[in-house]
C-alpha cells in the first residue's frame, strides 16, 4: 500500500463469512488488477491523515500551512485518480471500483487557491494577498537602507580599528557591528550582546536604530497578513471538509484494494470461485509465504470425501500442504486472490481451526501432547458443519496404539457431524481407516527412495509409506539387521505395507499414461484444428469460384432474355403485318436454338465439370435447380433418349441435360 492509512487496513485485514462481502472484494481485486494491467499502477502517494485538521476546520480554527499543503496533496491524488478511473473506449463493462473513483469530489478551486498562496511549510508566496506584496516590498527597502547605512559605517577607514571584523551581524534580531571594548564610546547605539571574552560589543548604530525599528514592525504586519491569509484558506477548507472526509476515506479505500491487486500480480494469483456446497479444490496452489519454486499441489476435499488423511515421512511436506489449504482459504475469504491456477474452488466457513507445530509448555508443565489435546479438546467442542479442521499430527507424542485409537475416535466423531476435516498422522492405523470408512480419503506427500528426498507432491487416493526399512537400505545398513527388523512386523502390516507400495507404482504408471494420454490429445487438438483451418481455407475457395461461375451464369441470362425479348418483339410484329403463324412458329424455334447454342457455348467456355449426383427419375412437375443458369425451375418432360429434360424457368422453356 502507498498510505499508511492504506498500510494500517492492510494491517487489519480480517476473513469474512458473508458471502456478498466476499465476492465483492473478490471483485475488486479482480478489477484492480485488471486496471493494473491495462493501464499500469495508480499511486497514491501523499494521502495523509486529515482526521484532526478536519476537525479544527468544523471548529472554525485556522489551520496552518502544513496542514493546509497536507489537503491539496490529498486533492492532487483526488485528481490523479479520477483521472486515472476514466472510462477507456475498449471497457466493454462497468466495474466494481467505477462508483468509488466517480464519488471522488476534485475540489479544484480549493486546491489551486492553496498551492498559489502556499509555497512550502516554511514560505507563504508574494501573490497570496496585494497587502502581502505592498509588505514585503516595503521590508525589502527598508533592508537595503539598513545594510547600506552599515556597509558604509564598517567600510570606513576611520573605523577599521575600532571593529572587531568589517562586517555587519544580526543579535535579537537586530542588525548590529562588533566594536572593540575600548572603543565603546566612539559608536552611539544600543548594545544588544557581547562575546564570551566581553572583548567585542555587539552595537546597534543609532542611525539604523529606527529603520530597525520599521522593520520590526513590518514583520508583525507580514506576520498578521499570513494568519489572515490561512484563515481565509481554512474558511475556504471547511465549506468542503464533508467532501474532504469522503475524498480521504475513498482514496484510502482504493489504495489498500489496488494493494491487493499488485499483491496478487506478485504472486501470480488467481481469482477462487465460491460454491455454494463448499467444495475445496484448489489446482496447482503454493503456499503464499514460501518463494516461487514451491512444488505446487492440487488438493481437494468436500465432493468425493469430506475428511482427507494425509501420511508419509517427515519433511515431506504434510504441514505445508496443510497449511496451504488453510491459509488459502482465509486469503480467499479476505478478499484476495489465491496463489493457485484459475478455476480454484474455495468453501466459506465460519470458523477455521487448526491444530499445528509443536506448543510444549514448561510454565504449565504440559507435554507436547498434552498441549495438542488442549487445542483439539476446544477444536471438538465448538467445530461444526460450516466449521473447517486443521489437524497437523493428530494425537502423536505418545504411546502408538493408544494415539492411534484416541485419533480414529476424535476423526470419526468430526466425520459423523459432517465437518470438513483435513488431518496428517504417522499412524497406519488410520491409514486402514481411511481406506475402510466411506467420504474419508488418504493422501499422501510423495518420496523419491532413490534420491532420499521428498518430491512435496500431494497424492490424493493413496496411503504414505514411511519408507524407514527402503531409506536404511539406501544409507548402508546390512540386510540381516533388516531382515531381522522385518520380522517383527505382523504380516498384516507387512502386506499392507506392500499393497500400498503396489499402489504407488501404479499410480505413477497411470499418472505416466495420462501424461501421454493428454500429450496425444494435445497433438490430436492441434491437427483436428489443422485440418479445420484447411477445410475453412477450401470452404473459401469452393465459395469464390461457384461465385464467380454464377455471376457469369446471370450475365449470359440477361443476354439470353434480351435476345428473347428481342425475337419476340419481332414475332409480335410480323404476327401483326402478315399475320403469319408458320414465321412466328419458325422464331420460336431459332429462339430455342438460340438458347440452347448460347447454354453449350457457356458450358464449353467455363468447362465446368459436374461434382454432384444428377438427379434420376424425373417426372413433369418436379422443382430443380438448373446450374448453368442459377436458376430454379419445373420439369415439364420426362427424360429424352439424350438423357434431357424441359424445364420451365420463368418465361424461359429450355432443354437442360440432367447432369445441369
Amino acid at each position: 500500500a502507498t498510505t499508511e492509512l492504506g498500510k494500517l487496513m492492510c494491517a487489519n485485514l480480517k476473513p469474512m463469512t458473508e458471502e456478498a462481502d466476499i465476492l465483492n472484494a473478490q471483485d475488486q481485486t479482480q478489477d484492480a488488477l485488471t486496471r493494473i494491467y491495462k493501464r499500469g499502477n495508480v499511486s497514491f502517494f501523499g494521502v495523509s491523515d486529515l482526521s484532526p485538521s478536519l476537525a479544527r476546520l468544523k471548529m472554525r480554527g485556522t489551520l496552518g500551512t502544513g496542514e493546509l499543503l497536507d489537503i491539496a496533496r490529498v486533492l492532487e491524488s483526488v485528481k490523479n485518480a479520477v483521472s486515472y478511473g476514466v472510462r477507456m473506449e475498449d471497457d466493454l463493462e462497468a466495474d466494481s471500483l467505477d462508483e468509488l473513483f466517480e464519488s471522488l469530489v476534485p475540489l479544484d478551486d480549493l486546491l489551486h487557491e492553496i498551492r498559489r498562496c502556499i509555497i512550502s511549510e516554511e514560505e507563504i508566496s508574494d501573490d497570496a494577498s496585494s497587502t502581502l506584496k505592498h509588505i514585503r516590498r516595503a521590508m525589502k527597502q527598508t533592508n537595503q537602507k539598513i545594510h547600506t547605512q552599515l556597509t558604509t559605517l564598517v567600510s570606513s577607514a576611520s573605523n577599521q580599528d575600532k571593529l572587531q571584523d568589517a562586517i555587519v551581524t544580526m543579535r535579537n534580531g537586530r542588525y548590529c557591528i562588533p566594536v572593540k571594548q575600548e572603543y565603546r564610546s566612539s559608536f552611539q547605539g544600543m548594545i544588544h550582546d557581547q562575546s564570551a571574552s566581553g572583548n567585542t560589543l555587539f552595537i546597534e548604530p543609532m542611525s539604523v536604530v529606527t529603520l530597525n525599528n520599521e522593520l520590526k514592525e513590518l514583520e508583525g504586519k507580514e506576520q498578521s497578513e499570513i494568519e489572515h491569509i490561512l484563515s481565509i484558506l481554512s474558511e475556504q477548507a471547511s465549506y468542503g471538509v464533508d467532501d474532504l472526509a469522503h475524498n480521504q476515506k475513498t482514496l484510502v479505500l482504493l489504495d489498500f484494494i489496488f494493494a491487493k491487486a499488485k499483491y496478487a500480480k506478485d504472486i501470480d494469483a488467481s481469482k477462487p470461485i465460491f460454491r455454494e456446497d463448499g467444495i475445496i479444490n484448489i489446482k496447482q496452489g503454493c503456499h503464499p509465504l514460501l518463494d516461487k519454486k514451491v512444488v505446487p499441489i492440487n488438493v481437494s476435499l468436500g465432493k468425493d470425501f469430506s475428511m482427507l488423511i494425509v501420511t508419509g515421512p517427515n519433511t515431506g511436506g504434510k504441514t505445508v500442504s496443510l497449511k496451504t489449504v488453510g491459509l488459502l482459504s482465509l486469503m480467499g475469504q479476505a478478499g484476495l486472490h489465491i496463489p493457485a491456477f484459475q478455476g480454484s474452488s474455495l468453501g466459506i466457513f465460519r470458523e477455521i481451526f487448526a491444530d499445528i507445530g509443536d506448543e510444549q509448555s514448561i510454565e504449565q508443565n504440559l507435554s507436547t501432547f498434552s498441549s495438542h489435546m488442549t487445542n483439539i479438546v476446544s477444536i471438538v467442542q465448538q467445530a461444526h458443519r460450516d466449521s473447517l479442521v486443521l489437524l497437523d499430527e493428530l494425537c502423536g507424542g505418545t504411546d502408538p496404539i493408544e494415539g492411534a485409537a484416541l485419533a480414529i475416535s476424535i476423526l470419526s466423531d468430526l466425520h459423523g457431524r459432517g465437518i470438513k476435516t483435513m488431518a496428517t498422522t504417522h499412524y497406519s492405523e488410520l491409514k486402514m481407516f481411511a481406506l475402510s470408512t466411506d467420504d474419508i480419503e488418504n493422501a499422501s506427500c510423495e518420496f523419491d527412495v532413490e534420491t532420499l528426498r521428498p518430491t512435496y507432491r500431494l497424492l490424493i487416493g493413496i496411503p504414505g509409506k514411511s519408507n524407514a526399512f527402503a531409506i536404511s537400505k539406501r544409507l548402508g545398513l546390512q540386510e540381516y539387521i533388516l531382515s531381522a527388523a522385518k520380522e517383527f512386523i505382523s504380516r498384516d502390516e507387512a502386506r499392507f505395507e506392500d499393497v500400498i507400495t503396489d499402489l504407488e507404482i501404479s499410480k505413477k504408471s497411470v499418472k505416466f499414461e495420462q501424461e501421454r494420454a493428454e500429450e496425444y490429445r494435445r497433438e490430436a487438438e492441434e491437427l483436428k484444428k489443422e485440418v479445420e483451418r484447411q477445410k475453412e481455407k477450401t470452404r473459401e475457395q469452393k465459395e469464390k469460384i461457384l461465385a464467380k461461375a454464377r455471376e457469369d451464369a446471370k450475365q449470359l441470362y440477361v443476354q439470353a432474355k434480351e435476345e428473347a425479348d428481342r425475337i419476340i418483339k419481332e414475332m409480335n410484329k410480323q404476327a401483326k403485318e402478315a399475320n403469319n403463324r408458320t414465321k412466328a412458329l419458325e422464331q420460336r424455334q431459332k429462339l430455342n436454338e438460340k438458347l440452347s447454342s448460347m447454354q453449350q457455348d457457356f458450358l464449353k467456355s467455363k468447362k465446368v465439370k459436374p461434382n454432384h449426383k444428377a438427379p434420376e427419375n424425373l417426372k413433369p412437375g418436379d422443382r430443380v435447380y438448373v446450374i448453368s443458369f442459377d436458376q430454379n425451375g419445373e420439369v415439364l418432360t420426362a427424360p429424352d433418349k439424350n438423357k434431357e429434360v424441359m424445364v420451365q424457368m420463368g418465361i424461359m422453356k429450355m432443354k437442360v441435360p440432367m447432369a445441369e
